[in-house]
């Protein structure tokens, strides 16, 4: 395969002194394409040298991938022929690189030392991997994807078995890693980013790409980062950032590509990233030009095929004498060529504020279908599982339609169009009764009408009989509209969505999530059939806080779905600076920590003012200020106070029986212990405690979500208070003898709050709906229970104190640098 034998150099044409001398460096796609648009129109003699780096005829190498996998041999790949080029009275070259070019007398040298003169010359010199600096790089058995030659490479590793490691999941990685799958070895994807193809794909998309990937046997590991390459003689494994060794007989480097303009620049061209070129591919010699992969034009640089072939005929037009238009970059869609993996994508995908989206997802299928619009416009789309309306999308986005009038069937495809969008209920009353509504059931309409004639009026009485969305959960919807229709007026949707963007309430989302063990924002968005892309600003911190309560330690937690607040460890105020409020163990510091908070109000102009919770605030930071503020207050051991979070915020304490003559118990000690234990602890809601060293109250603990009253027999637990706009006192909840149970039942209350509650809702909503008897139940008669809330609690908490941020804390954006305000290096509770 791809030998050089099979390939004898062919008869070169004699020499013609009144032609016209054309020299072209490079025999790729680009090369190839443009000496077939010149010779479809060049009318005058032209004498045309090709000089190929590599030993072999023009090939399709976006065909490589099928060549590794064996689906193809190079010469079902092989664009032009020995015969083409005899027939074309072309000078191949092949093998011999060009090492210099001599603008002034105008002509190139080869490796060998030939010269051979031009009136034009093209440089079409491609591109170059890019290969990561990390040690063991040029060890033997690392190996790029870019030609035959690594192909032939892959094959020799593949021969002798064993592990492949993939770095990087772009398109060029996976069809590799595909590849070298189907050859029989086992294979590990390397990539750096959350989700594969992310330039080409969304979250969704990724997370669907990432499932189908694993199922052909292939380890992904995304936002993973390559550290090292091992080996002495030859490569045995990688090593990644997070200590991580994954084994390997051959790595094969697919992070991206780099213009090859290095023989231009050498010859005094303008270069940048690439060779310079204007629209008629032009560089800055008039004699020379530029085309493919090595081109820099109006500052952007190209990969794929289409705009190559665009630059290709732009200059084949202007080499001919033509006067052509100019190149003029179009839209590129992309495709992975995986067999049994279908994707496409194309255009402007981003979440910019002027693009709204239309969304369909069939979990039962995996299918994921979004079309992003601006203005009425289709300016991208991205489709996975079933791509069939791709081109018809691509067309609509070329040709810049308004669809507004085919805006509600737009996202099921060109099959759809031209009838008349029905209303939702009466479209689905319209189905036929053997309509299946519920996939993963097996559940049809009929069987669900008939089960809301027999007298079911809600959803859950429905999904409990009948087991429609019961699963997945994304027919709930069309079940709301069955319940609709059937019933008329006499049916009142008494749940409460989540979210515009589904159809489940909190409580099936978090059910959900945990039944099937969705981890990560994309899957459950896919799995429950979200009907946008990325949640809006009402799920998404739900969402996160949901995986984190759910998968301590597992699941990473996303900063960009937190309020602004959490970003930056500061609460935003009216006139746009920020409060920072650095915390105070049970209400007690120091003379030292004061001494800083002065000098901070000093240096930055700030005011400072006590809290209700025992705490000093700096209001009037500048957002620019916050890592400086930040950096000053944990260079002296004090950390966030969390005073923005949907967390633990304070723990109120009165001065306890060591000083309080009335006082039964040390009520600053149990706060601060208390404090210490629940920092960090991500909440539904925001969290207040306090303790009182007596009945007395001074701690105001009756108005707390969680408030401890100190009494001669012991500690009176209570919960559910409230001071703000709904003032609420506390219900005593049960009593304890010791200071130990004390921890444990605050800690198991937190828990079960955690566990159940929904996002946003304070402790005494969930108290009034969990029913406080049935609290009272969990906590201080189960005792098996409430040591499993105590234990699972303590999982989450050592899971949230190796803050998962702190390890981009080196860098210069403030969410890359606040996090280590969370707790801190010298914070009395990190290494605990």
């Amino acid at each position: 395969m791809g030998q050089i034998e099979k390939f004898p150099q062919p008869h070169r044409p004699a020499p013609d002194a009144a032609a016209h001398k054309l020299v072209v460096i490079g025999n790729g796609m680009a090369a190839g394409r443009l000496l077939e648009e010149f010779f479809a129109r060049n009318t005058t003699p032209a004498r045309v040298t090709l000089f190929g780096a590599e030993p072999r005829v023009n090939y399709n190498r976006i065909m490589l991938s099928p060549v590794l996998s064996g689906e193809k041999s190079f010469n079902d790949i092989v664009i032009h022929d020995d015969a083409w080029y005899a027939a074309h009275s072309v000078d191949l070259r092949r093998g011999e690189a060009v090492v210099a070019i001599d603008r002034a007398a105008k002509y190139v040298e080869t490796a060998g030392g030939d010269r051979v003169s031009y009136d034009k010359l093209v440089i079409a010199t491609g591109s170059m991997p890019f290969i990561i600096p990390v040690p063991g790089a040029n060890l033997p058995g690392v190996v790029s994807f870019r030609d035959l030659d690594d192909v032939e490479k892959m094959h020799a590793a593949c021969d002798a078995g064993g592990h492949a490691v993939v770095i990087g999941g772009g398109l060029l990685g996976l069809e590799a890693a595909a590849g070298l799958a189907v050859k029989g070895m086992k294979v590990s994807v390397v990539h750096l980013m959350p989700h594969l193809m992310e330039r080409q794909l969304d979250p969704s998309a990724g997370y669907l790409l990432k499932n189908a990937i694993a199922a052909r046997g292939i380890d992904v590991f995304t936002e993973a980062n390559t550290d090292a390459i091992l080996g002495d003689d030859r490569v045995t494994g990688v090593k990644l950032k997070d200590g991580r060794v994954l084994p390997a007989d051959l790595v094969v480097m697919a992070v991206g590509i780099r213009p090859n303009a290095t023989l231009a620049k050498a010859a005094g061209l303008d270069t940048n990233r690439g060779v310079i070129v204007d629209d008629l591919m032009r560089t800055s010699d008039a004699d020379i030009y530029a085309v493919g992969e090595c081109v820099e034009h109006r500052g952007q640089t190209y990969g794929l095929v289409a705009p190559l072939y665009d630059m290709a005929k732009t200059l084949a037009a202007e080499l001919a004498g033509e006067k052509p238009a100019g190149f003029v970059p179009a839209a590129t869609s992309t495709k992975l060529k995986v067999t049994g993996i279908d994707l496409f994508s194309v255009g402007d995908f981003s979440d910019d504020d002027e693009n709204n989206e239309v969304v369909l997802r069939d979990p039962s299928r995996g299918v994921y279908k979004r079309v992003i619009l601006r203005d009425e416009k289709v300016v991208g789309a991205v489709l996975y599982g079933d791509t069939a309306d791709g081109a018809w999308y691509f067309d609509l986005l070329k040709k810049g339609e308004d669809v507004s009038a085919i805006r509600d069937m737009l996202i099921f495809g060109q099959a759809y169009q031209g009838g008349s969008p029905m209303d939702p209920t009466a479209a689905v009353a319209a189905l036929p009764d053997d309509a299946e509504i519920c996939g993963c059931n097996g559940v049809n309409k009929g069987a669900i009408v008939k089960a809301i004639q027999s007298g079911l009026t809600t959803l859950d009485e429905v999904r409990a009989n009948t087991k429609a969305s019961a699963s997945c959960g994304q027919c709930a919807g069309k079940v709301d509209l069955l319940l609709a229709a059937t019933l008329g007026d006499t049916f009142q949707a008494a749940r409460k969505h989540m979210c515009k963007c589904t159809d489940l309430t909190h409580e099936e989302v978090r059910g959900f999530i945990r039944e099937k063990q969705l981890k990560s924002l994309p899957a459950v968005m896919q799995e429950l059939g979200w009907k946008s892309s990325g949640g809006c600003p009402s799920c998404q911190p739900a969402l996160n806080y949901y995986l984190i309560a759910t998968w301590p330690g597992e699941y990473r937690d996303d900063y960009q779905a937190r309020f602004i607040n959490e970003r930056v460890h500061a609460n935003i105020q009216k006139d746009g600076t920020y409060s920072v409020v650095p915390r105070m163990w049970g209400g007690v510091t120091t003379p030292d920590e004061l001494r800083v908070i002065a000098d901070l109000a000093d240096r930055y102009k700030l005011m400072v003012k006590v809290t209700g919770g025992q705490r000093i605030d700096l209001l009037g930071v500048k957002k620019a200020d916050l890592p400086a503020v930040w950096a000053q207050l944990l260079n002296a051991g004090m950390v966030s106070g969390f005073a923005y979070a949907k967390g633990l915020r304070t723990v109120k304490t009165c001065v306890g029986k060591d000083w309080c003559r009335f006082g039964t118990q040390d009520s600053t000690g149990l706060g601060i212990k208390l404090e210490k234990l629940m920092c960090g602890s991500w909440t539904p809601a925001k969290v207040k405690l306090a303790v009182s060293g007596c009945p007395r109250n001074c701690a105001e603990a009756t108005i707390k979500d969680i408030g401890v009253i100190c009494v001669d027999s012991g500690y009176d637990i209570h919960v559910s208070g409230a001071a703000g706009l709904h003032v609420r006192a506390t219900d005593l909840l049960g009593h304890v003898e010791t200071e130990e149970e004390a921890l444990e039942v605050c800690a198991a209350i937190l828990q079960a709050y955690r566990e159940q509650s929904a996002y946003l809702e304070r402790v005494y909503k969930w108290v009034d709906k969990f029913g406080l008897e049935n609290l009272r139940k969990l906590i201080f008669e189960d005792h098996d229970a409430r040591k499993g809330l105590y234990e699972r609690f303590m999982i989450s908490q050592r899971a949230a104190r190796k803050d998962p941020w702190a390890e981009r804390a080196a860098g210069k954006d403030m969410h890359e640098f606040m996090p280590l305000a969370v707790l801190g290096p010298k914070s009395p509770v990190a290494a605990e």
